[in-house]
């Protein structure tokens, strides 16, 4: 079972990424808009993989 602290540790982050995500493709016409994209995407492909390499560790 998946304890809140550590649903709101991975929820949180990824909720940023698809924030960023929106605001990036709402601006894609500029720099910062793309930039805002990449790092909406990092967030959330960070968060997933750490994940991932937490359970495998287990």
């Amino acid at each position: 079972m998946i304890t809140m602290s550590s649903f709101h540790a991975m929820l949180i982050p990824i909720l940023i990424g698809m924030f960023m995500l929106a605001i990036g493709f709402n601006f894609r016409d500029k720099n910062a808009g793309v930039l805002a994209m990449w790092l909406g995407m990092l967030l959330i492909l960070a968060t997933v993989i750490f994940k991932i390499l937490a359970k495998l560790n287990e």
